[in-house]
């Protein structure tokens, strides 16, 4: 008979890196509004008014880019393609 020993999956502790946050970062472009994207981003992202993708779009403007959602991976990446299908400038996902 064989013994199969399977490593644990690490837990992820401060500093690890394994528990840290997926941003989604939408890049400024010359070809979306700031109407389109703050439309886009309420419809996409839970919990995100007109007004508060309005104030997002703003920010994407004057410093060329911003963290519009973070959490974990899985959610990261489907809000990044909605928002990439959309036609928004996306950065890749990032962690940390």
């Amino acid at each position: 008979m064989t013994t199969l020993v399977l490593d644990k999956p690490k837990a992820g502790g401060p500093g690890s890196g394994l528990d840290d946050p997926w941003h989604v970062v939408v890049l400024n472009d010359d070809h979306n509004t700031f109407d389109w994207v703050a439309r886009t981003l309420a419809r996409v992202l839970p919990g995100v008014s007109y007004e508060q993708g309005m104030a997002l779009a703003h920010k994407i403007h004057n410093t060329g880019r911003a963290t519009v959602w973070s959490g974990p991976r899985e959610p990261a990446e489907l809000y990044w393609e909605q928002l990439a299908a959309a036609g928004l400038t996306m950065a890749p996902l990032e962690q940390h």
